[in-house]
């Protein structure tokens, strides 16, 4: 069943269909402890813009809509680290649209590596206006005071909310969950489970609301809790992913149950590395040529072969790790990695 996205404005910032590919020397690497189960990653952290990665799915229809709304300057919101942020810079570089950026200090660090390396750096590269708050502060309150600044001006402004992950947004992510599945027809694959990292949350929910508007069961759609919670990250992922249901099937609503969340790899806090997220970025890079992130897909792949090694898939099962990208990210946490 179609989705019949062309309804929705949206500008092209992804290479559709991105690839899907085997995890062969992964597997190979874990060995028995695979027991059958079949690894895949869809790769979309290969983009046109910016370094790559799943915000620009969002930012096609986020950055449609302020096109068609005739906006001329987009403000976003996001930690210092932000992927999403550093994504908006260079989308809105590439769309001709004035860009800012209110990034808080979300993550209690103060070293230069994390203040001026990774994506805050490429902010600044892309001519990115950016406002630095405190970790407590409301960034988004902030940004729509200066919309509304702007917007007395003569200028034409759209707000776009942390991660991109509002229901426009996540139209990227039904997007992505009706490419997957026509990939898996065309592979010969039916993929068991669908696994993801979850921040903003948008991400699940656009797959859980692909999927379901297809007739598809949205479990198959689980993420890892990266930010929030996990009741948190529930209840914000079902919230979205209804509003995005909403646009793609009127009347028609999720239940809790439809919702899987795992929140027991986000360890300390977000942004705070893990050892089994060291694990995870170092093994799929030393058997893949892969480079996960440290504070999404590394904590998500973690998460993954964590389950794996427990036996919580059944052999045979096909699993697609959707590889949300963010290696920016990975610049500002060398001494995270350091070994010795």
């Amino acid at each position: 069943m179609s989705l019949d996205l062309d309804r929705f404005p949206r500008l092209a910032l992804v290479p559709h269909p991105t690839p899907i590919q085997p995890l062969n020397g992964l597997s190979s690497a874990l060995g028995a402890a695979l027991n059958g189960v079949r690894l895949f990653m869809k790769r979309d952290d290969i983009a046109y813009v910016g370094g790559g990665g799943n915000k620009l799915r969002k930012l096609e229809f986020l950055l449609g809509a302020a096109r068609s709304d005739g906006a001329d300057t987009v403000i976003t919101v996001g930690a210092l680290q932000s992927n999403h942020a550093r994504l908006t810079a260079a989308a809105a570089a590439r769309e001709n649209f004035a860009c800012e950026l209110f990034l808080t200090r979300t993550v209690p660090r103060t070293d230069p590596d994390y203040t001026g390396n990774g994506n805050r750096f490429l902010d600044d590269l892309f001519g990115a206006s950016v406002h630095e708050l405190a970790g407590d502060a409301d960034s988004l309150a902030a940004a729509e005071a200066r919309a509304a600044a702007l917007r007395a001006e003569g200028r034409r402004v759209q707000v776009f909310p942390s991660g991109g992950s509002s229901a426009v947004g996540s139209l990227g992510y039904a997007a992505c969950a009706e490419e997957i599945v026509a990939q898996s027809e065309a592979m010969g694959v039916t993929f068991a489970h669908i696994i993801t990292a979850n921040g903003s949350a948008g991400t699940h929910a656009g797959l859980a609301a692909g999927l379901f508007a297809m007739g598809r069961d949205p479990k198959l759609a689980k993420s890892y809790a990266v930010l929030a919670t996990q009741g948190q990250a529930e209840a914000e992922t079902l919230a979205k992913a209804n509003a995005t249901l909403a646009l793609l099937k009127p009347g028609a609503t999720l239940d809790p149950s439809d919702v899987v969340v795992d929140g027991s790899h986000r360890g300390p806090g977000y942004g705070i590395p893990t050892d089994a997220m060291r694990e995870a970025v170092r093994l799929i890079a030393r058997t893949e040529g892969v480079l996960l992130d440290p504070v999404y897909s590394g904590k998500a792949f973690a998460g993954l072969l964590h389950d794996i090694r427990a036996g919580h898939y059944r052999p045979g099962d096909a699993v697609l790790f959707l590889m949300t990208g963010g290696v920016p990210g990975l610049f500002a946490y060398p001494s995270a990695f350091a070994e010795g």
